[in-house]
């Protein structure tokens, strides 16, 4: 009876090694897609706790001004809508992670100008928050993140959303972050196309390009990043907090996501 005993003790732990390695490597965040365009690392884990299943709806908490409030971080791309995604339009030359940009599909394009087109308005990547009473000392684009990161830090109690998709700190922070883009890199059209590729993957672009993900269901997950495209109501999903509304109507958006997106 202690021999069998033994066996079934030893069994029970080797089942126990197997499920903590598997945990392990599943919280590396790797995702391989299938096609030459996403790099292959998901979004980086936010710190702490799971949030609680009752925890408040995002709109109930997102977009408060001034935007460095507690709880201000919770929408709008602060935290990735889906943590397992790819994240960028990148290949793998060269061995390094974030190897040199690949040319991104022609329909990727037309969404960030149809984005921009409720967020940006005529100064596009030079676009600063018109309730930044204090603005930067510069054009967007001629900014480091550093100096970016600066300007939002001696300048609170009002919102900072900037550059042509109107990144917010905590969604710039964490992008930048993620990316793992220097301090000295300007704020350029191009770095700005790059952070905003990864959140519309986030907001499941391969998953709604491979038939994965209703067209519904990615134009709400969009409109949970960029809070001037609307949803199927009409209205912004941060309606009525800090000013937000939709800057398109619902015919256009779908209209225009028909478009861009021909079956």
């Amino acid at each position: 009876m202690p021999l069998r005993m033994s066996a079934l003790a030893l069994i029970v732990t080797f089942l126990a090694l197997l499920i903590c390695t598997a945990a392990a490597v599943s919280a590396q965040g790797y995702s391989l897609v299938g096609n030459n365009f996403f790099l292959q690392k998901a979004s980086a884990p936010m710190p702490g706790p799971a949030p609680a299943a009752a925890a408040p709806a995002p709109q109930a908490v997102a977009s408060l001004l001034p935007d460095t409030l507690p709880g201000a971080d919770q929408g709008r791309g602060a935290v990735s809508l889906n943590p397992g995604a790819a994240s960028l339009f990148r290949g793998r030359s060269g061995g390094g992670l974030f190897a040199p940009i690949l040319k991104a599909p022609p329909s990727v394009k037309r969404l960030l100008d149809l984005i921009a087109s409720a967020e940006a308005g005529k100064a596009q990547y030079d676009a600063v928050q018109y309730g930044a009473t204090r603005k930067p000392p510069k054009k967007p684009t001629s900014m480091t993140i550093a100096e970016i990161n600066t300007w939002i830090d001696t300048t609170p109690g009002q919102p900072h959303a900037i550059g042509r998709y109107q990144f917010i700190p905590a969604t710039l922070r964490r992008l930048v972050k993620h990316q793992g883009v220097k301090p000295q890199a300007r704020f350029t059209p191009e770095l700005q196309d790059q952070l905003a590729h990864q959140l519309i993957e986030e907001a499941g672009y391969s998953a709604f390009l491979a038939s994965e993900m209703p067209r519904k269901t990615f134009m709400l997950n969009l409109a949970k990043i960029w809070a001037g495209l609307p949803i199927s109501t009409g209205k912004s999903y941060y309606e009525g907090y800090a000013g937000n509304s939709a800057s398109l109507t619902w015919a256009h958006f779908d209209a225009e996501m028909k478009r861009i997106f021909r079956s």
